[in-house]
């Protein structure tokens, strides 16, 4: 089935408060969900795969900073979704670099890494380079590179395979962002270990893609559709009950408002 951006945007929304999310973190989560839908990137995907985690994250265990000084913060994720764990993160990056020219910001003990793009792109329409890369432990062994250039709101992404595994591989479910407000942080890589180039989206290709879901209308799963509505009818619920306990609500036997 198909969907326009904003009906894509409101169901998801309503599924982020449905689960729990703040309002203006919920509205952040639906915009990274919804960006990479409509670049063909396959947001709704990368969610319902990290759908049923993302369900038992506790909203109250925020992100905590580990190590920072002027140009590097480390930030524990505490396993949860990008979609909760990074917000404040890449503020604070932006922040660094804007400061100092360049910054870089890692958040360890994070999943759904590939949500982030949709923020990244947020940061580069406010004039800041950004490249992210992390590496996920399936085989073979893939790094995903993504870069921004300042102003844009297209990034050019690649992922490359890494035939040998180094020694000291261990599992990997950090993101590392590097920000800098005055030079090109495009994706490449270099490494002393055999790698293959297995995808590679450039600009041009995915400002074709955006453009035709503008126009087509963007191509959603019914099966997640379907999830994220009934997700969206928590919200719904919590509503009526909230407007029932309140239905007596009124003058009383005062009327010092």
């Amino acid at each position: 089935m198909k969907a326009s951006y904003n009906e894509l945007q409101g169901l998801c929304l309503k599924a982020f408060i449905g689960m729990g999310f703040e309002e203006g973190d919920a509205a952040d989560a639906a915009d990274m969900v919804a960006w990479m839908q409509c670049f063909g990137l396959g947001g709704l995907a990368a969610l319902s795969r990290g759908l049923d985690f993302l369900l038992e994250d506790d909203p109250d265990d925020l992100p905590s900073v580990l190590y920072q000084d002027g140009d590097l913060a480390v930030i524990d994720g505490h396993g949860q979704s990008v979609l909760r764990s990074s917000t404040l993160s890449l503020e604070l990056g932006f922040a660094k670099a804007r400061a100092r020219g360049l910054a870089v910001i890692k958040i360890r003990h994070c999943h759904n890494r590939q949500l982030i793009m949709g923020y990244l792109a947020r940061l580069a329409g406010r004039g800041m380079n950004v490249t992210a890369f992390w590496r996920n432990a399936q085989q073979p062994l893939t790094e995903q590179v993504v870069g921004f250039r300042a102003n844009s709101a297209v990034p050019e992404i690649r992922v490359y395979a890494v035939q040998e595994i180094p020694e000291e591989n261990e599992p990997n479910n950090a993101i590392t962002i590097v920000m800098a407000n005055h030079v090109d942080l495009l994706p490449a890589m270099r490494s002393d270990y055999r790698y293959d180039l297995l995808a590679h989206h450039d600009e041009s290709t995915l400002l074709a893609s955006r453009n035709q879901s503008l126009t087509e209308g963007i191509e959603v799963d019914e099966a997640v559709w379907a999830r994220l509505k009934h997700l969206a009818s928590r919200m719904l619920v919590e509503a009526t009950d909230a407007s029932r306990d309140g239905a007596g609500a009124g003058a009383g036997d005062q009327d010092n408002d």
